[in-house]
């Protein structure tokens, strides 16, 4: 099976109007930027995106909700786009807020074919509302499912064409587990090599759970609040 394709515009082709999609990253760490702008350019409308983060206001997600192409957000941390939370507060955007660790483990079950777990994250709060609750040895738990979209869209720093990939830093805090739970992935990395270029005790996600792979360019790796101390 032919994995590579040559570019984003290619991978994002079949993505269609009102479907669910992962977008991996944490902050704007490891972010597919190149995918992001094709979805952009696309111009597809009522997606559910599933991000650990929504960008901000001039780049990563933060690009899809300027254009109104977003209809729900699934996040944990929202706090650095001012057009997300004017979408939010006029009722424009449907908002779904996940404990970051329930997130997590949500993405894991939806790769692993886990359609739900108990966690005692989110009790006693809003995000309890509406789901089954359980008490294990003197403790409640919430019932949380599984999540998985139509197509996961992942960002690495190295991969081969066979779709193995390799992470770096805190961009596999989400990523990975992405890969695992979209019904089709879609891998943009820095670096395209052969198989066998990649030392196998280094692959983090597995080739298997690729579809399509392509090197991407021009990538910012924007910090979203760049704070230095002066000079002595």
């Amino acid at each position: 099976m032919k994995k590579v394709v040559s570019g984003a515009e290619e991978a994002v082709k079949d993505i269609q109007d009102d479907m669910t999609l992962m977008l991996g990253g944490f902050g704007l760490s490891g972010i597919p930027e190149n995918c992001i702008s094709a979805l952009v350019k696309k111009g597809v409308k009522g997606l559910t995106c599933i991000s650990n983060n929504a960008g901000v206001d001039d780049f990563g997600l933060g690009l899809l909700l300027k254009q109104h192409q977003i209809k729900k957000m699934i996040s944990s941390y929202v706090g650095e786009n001012e057009e997300f939370e004017r979408q939010l507060l006029s009722g424009e955007l449907e908002v779904d807020l996940i404990p970051q660790g329930t997130l997590a483990e949500r993405l894991r079950a939806g790769g692993a074919g886990i359609p739900a777990f108990y966690t005692p994250a989110g009790f006693g709060t809003e995000v309890m509302e509406g789901k089954e609750i359980r008490e294990f040895d003197g403790k409640m738990y919430l019932l949380e499912q599984w999540l998985k979209a139509d197509f996961a869209i992942v960002k690495a720093w190295k991969g081969d064409t066979f779709g193995n990939l390799v992470f770096r830093g805190t961009s596999r805090n989400f990523n990975p587990m992405m890969a695992m739970a979209g019904k089709t992935t879609i891998a943009e990395v820095e670096e395209l090599v052969e198989p066998g270029e990649i030392d196998p005790n280094e692959i983090h996600t597995p080739g298997i759970f690729v579809q399509r792979i392509f090197q991407g360019s021009n990538y910012e790796k924007r910090i979203e609040q760049r704070t230095v101390r002066q000079r002595g």
